[in-house]
């Protein structure tokens, strides 16, 4: 069975020395370690260890192979977003990495697709540079959940989905920039906590503000990491709405009744949890999301899916391939590729 990765993420192996071009400190690099290894760095601070999975093309269609990933969409580490600094330089550090995740494209540009970042903290560069990367060949853009204190109703980040819609754009929505970090100082409890509940207030900040009613139909954005906690507490707004004025005064609709303006990828890496997220946001909102290559993701990318025996083989097959490739706008792969992929894994 055919299978698009949707979540995916990819670092260049270098990139100018940041800190030099715009004379401030605290900027993302690479420091490299060994053959095919290194830290990424944030200023002086450490902040992760990479591999050559996230450069080097070779490496990440050798995994796709191996897992069965027809097609993978790669987007930038959030780090990079740039969203602090001055819009002109957010900008020109997005144009660096947006052409980078082409390069890196290139080397197989049937299977690998690329999702563009903007500086979204400027409402008129930001659509600039989405349309600049979506006229050299991006499916879309990667945001963050807020920007600042901005969330996504803020009316500048709405103009842009709004030119998202017009452009064709897909928008892949990751959370950053992780909220009460200091409660949460071992054991990656940020990414564990706050991270689904980051993506559930952005969802809800949609949805209770109002914001999907301005927003058009055609709109196609995704949440990561299975809509982070928002399926699960669901209930709990709905129950909300329906006793709280304070909690309805801007949104004229049930909050469940919104889950046809988004999809989610499957990230959830439970059975139990899969077969929930299918139910909550139905069958064609649901797409494979490994978050590769990183240790938090899927290490066997689409084995929850495929494996999940509760699951209708039509129903694997949507959120293995075909809500993605709808999702995206992909075309068929050819035939010719098809085998040529299989007859890879199969050697």
């Amino acid at each position: 069975m055919k299978m698009i990765d949707i979540h995916s993420h990819f670092l260049p192996r270098s990139w100018p020395d940041l800190a030099a071009r715009f004379g401030t400190p605290g900027w993302p690099w690479m420091k490299h370690t060994r053959a095919g290894e290194a830290m990424l760095m944030l200023g002086e601070q450490e902040f992760r260890p990479v591999n050559a999975a996230c450069w080097e093309p070779a490496v990440r269609l050798e995994a796709m192979d191996r897992d069965g990933i027809d097609v993978q969409i790669i987007c930038a580490t959030p780090l990079l977003f740039s969203y602090h600094r001055p819009p002109a330089q957010a900008l020109e550090v997005a144009r660096i990495f947006n052409d980078a995740a082409l390069e890196i494209c290139a080397a197989a540009p049937q299977r690998l697709k690329a999702l563009c970042q903007v500086p979204l903290q400027d409402t008129e560069l930001a659509c600039r540079e989405l349309s600049r990367a979506m006229a050299d060949g991006h499916v879309g853009v990667q945001i963050g959940n807020h920007v600042g204190a901005r969330e996504l109703h803020d009316e500048g980040i709405i103009t842009f989905l709004q030119h998202c819609a017009a452009e064709g754009a897909a928008v892949f929505v990751h959370p950053w920039d992780m909220m009460a970090q200091e409660r949460m100082p071992k054991y990656q409890l940020p990414w564990l906590v706050a991270m689904p509940a980051e993506t559930q207030l952005s969802i809800l900040w949609l949805i209770l503000s109002g914001a999907f009613e301005r927003l058009p139909r055609s709109l196609r954005i995704c949440f990561a990491h299975g809509g982070g906690s928002f399926p699960y507490l669901l209930g709990r707004v709905d129950n909300a709405w329906r006793n709280r004025d304070i909690v309805r005064a801007d949104c004229p609709r049930l909050p469940s009744s919104y889950v046809d303006r988004f999809h989610v990828d499957a990230a959830v890496f439970s059975a139990d949890a899969l077969s929930f997220l299918v139910r909550t946001m139905g069958e064609d909102r649901v797409m494979l999301g490994s978050d590769y290559p990183f240790p938090l993701g899927e290490q066997q990318a689409g084995s929850l899916i495929r494996s999940h025996a509760g699951l209708p083989a039509s129903v694997r097959a949507k959120l293995l391939q075909a809500n993605a490739r709808r999702f995206f706008r992909l075309a068929s792969a050819p035939a010719a590729q098809g085998a040529a992929a299989a007859a890879r894994r199969s050697a």
